[in-house]
């Protein structure tokens, strides 16, 4: 074991997430599925609970202490989590329901504003329904045309091909960081170079890379980058979209109402500032204050030492699931992180996954919101294992026991 995980106290960890002590079907929960949704520790969900019960009010509009309270504490988190991707401002972080809401509100705004009939935007063959659907929306509604990286058949995008799909016509290029079916973390800083040589725009998925390798969004220079706190042992419904200032200011509101204006007369409304700009309505107070927790409880560990102990823990899973016979894993990229893809025989992923809850163990099951891999790979699904900053070897080898016993009876 890696001396940095050595000095993880895994089970100081594990005590901070109540649920991990649950029975489940009278067997001891292993839970193996937080690529979906990672699980809470407690001291978020306190934090969470301490704003409903005792500072409940509205934010930015209010001149009453609650009121007041709330906004600093609101406002508040949205600096930290501008200091955890190293973004030059806090204002070019933008408070969203997450991934799907930051992906969306950049295809309606940024895509409307640049892409004109004839143009091109580019995608890759393993993302998620989420950086899929919205640009083939845009492009039906702009006349463009939607092009798509291959990959290999480790699960790897080809890089070659890449290069030859860029040229003038590309306004847009959107790619996940990390695959949430594959694991494969992509070279996205390089590849962001290249698209920026011809002045595309870059947006980043990264709901599935924030939770398990460092993100430096200047590093990276993309134009947009949106993740999920629910991903990151934060709170469901609250995400960011990070967004360079120069390029936000010249954008148009993704939605109208309150406190995305400036002044309102029925003749003409004149935009707020970044980041309200693009913050209209009531947000989720409870899930900023969430997330401003969540910020908290990262910045208490050793967050190097956790990502080392999470790698560990998968590089073990690998180990021991390749010594099932019949077991192929879907997706081999050398770089991978954060999930586990595989089928045994042929065994169907959804009755694999039901005879594995049976003894305990929270895998997921079935495309993944990602049914182009498989056709991909012409596959009906996968199983698909996921890791936490909370798993262990032990688990690990409860899933191998269970996917063996699995085998055994339907294979």
């Amino acid at each position: 074991m890696k001396e940095a995980a050595v000095k993880f106290d895994i089970e100081k960890i594990r005590a901070d997430f109540p649920v991990l002590t649950r029975k489940v079907h009278g067997k001891d929960l292993v839970f193996l599925d937080s690529a979906a949704s990672s699980q809470k520790p407690k001291q978020v969900v306190e934090a969470i609970a301490n704003y409903y019960l005792h500072e409940h009010a509205n934010i930015h509009r209010g001149v009453h202490l609650l009121s007041q309270e709330a906004t600093t504490k609101y406002e508040e988190a949205r600096k930290k989590i501008a200091r955890f991707i190293n973004a030059q401002n806090d204002h070019e972080c933008i408070i969203t329901k997450g991934t799907t809401d930051g992906i969306n509100l950049v295809a309606s705004s940024l895509g409307e504003h640049c892409v004109k009939e004839g143009d091109e935007v580019i995608i890759s063959h393993m993302e998620h329904h989420s950086n899929l659907v919205p640009w083939q929306m845009l492009c039906e509604r702009k006349k463009a045309k939607l092009k798509v990286i291959p990959i290999t058949d480790d699960g790897e995008l080809d890089l070659e091909e890449y290069e030859k799909l860029l040229s003038e016509k590309t306004k847009i290029v959107s790619v996940v960081h990390v695959s949430n079916t594959l694991g494969t973390i992509n070279p996205v800083e390089e590849m962001i170079e290249k698209a920026h040589d011809v002045g595309a725009y870059f947006v980043v998925d990264g709901a599935q890379a924030v939770p398990h390798i460092p993100v430096d969004v200047q590093q990276l220079n993309c134009d947009f980058y949106a993740f999920s706190l629910h991903k990151m042992y934060g709170p469901t419904g609250i995400g960011i979209l990070y967004g360079k200032e120069e390029i936000m200011n010249g954008m148009p509101p993704y939605q109208g109402g309150g406190d995305m204006i400036n002044k309102v007369t029925l003749e003409k409304t004149t935009y707020n500032d970044l980041p309200h700009k693009f913050e209209a309505g009531t947000p989720n107070i409870a899930g900023g204050i969430g997330m401003g927790a969540t910020i908290d409880y990262i910045d208490e560990l050793d967050w190097k030492a956790a990502h080392e102990f999470e790698a560990d823990v998968m590089d073990y899973a690998h180990e021991r699931l390749s010594e099932i016979e019949g077991l192929r894993f879907i997706g081999t990229a050398e770089k991978k992180t954060g999930a586990i893809s595989f089928l045994v025989g042929q065994i169907h992923p959804y009755d694999m996954g039901v005879l594995l809850d049976q003894l305990g163990i929270a895998v997921r099951t079935g495309h993944h919101c990602t049914q182009p891999i498989l056709e991909r790979y012409n596959i009906p699904g996968t199983v698909r294992a996921s890791f936490g900053i909370y798993s262990t070897k032990q688990e690990v080898d409860q899933l191998v026991k269970g996917v063996e016993r699995a085998k055994r009876m339907l294979g």
